[in-house]
């Protein structure tokens, strides 16, 4: 189980800044977010609640991290990811701003959680 979360983690490295990228990049060139963009975002997301839960099964089996803000991170990520469900305007544009922002900062602190975990 530990090396399927150390698998997801390179595939969470991967998608948040692979979405964070499109999503800023069509943000930037005031283009309209097509179905590549909303898919790659949502699969930034469900990568990173599955990351999420595989730790949880991990933390019932008894098995820790050696550092304890792995945890803080990892929450971290997923609440940055899913924050603008909440605060994101209803504008089109500028919703994507918002999710491209915290699908960035959902990969940044998703670096520091696989640093502080390995």
């Amino acid at each position: 189980m530990v090396t399927v979360h150390h698998a997801v983690a390179f595939v969470v490295l991967a998608v948040t800044w692979a979405a964070a990228l499109v999503a800023g990049v069509t943000y930037l060139r005031h283009r309209e977010a097509s179905g590549l963009v909303t898919h790659l975002l949502a699969l930034a997301q469900s990568v990173l609640v599955a990351q999420v839960a595989l730790g949880l099964l991990l933390l019932s089996d008894h098995r820790r991290a050696p550092e304890k803000l792995h945890y803080l991170y990892g929450t971290l990520s997923l609440l940055a990811v899913l924050a603008p469900w909440i605060y994101a305007p209803a504008e089109r544009r500028a919703r994507l701003g918002w999710f491209a922002g915290a699908t960035l900062v959902a990969g940044a602190l998703a670096v520091r959680a696989y640093m502080t975990g390995t």
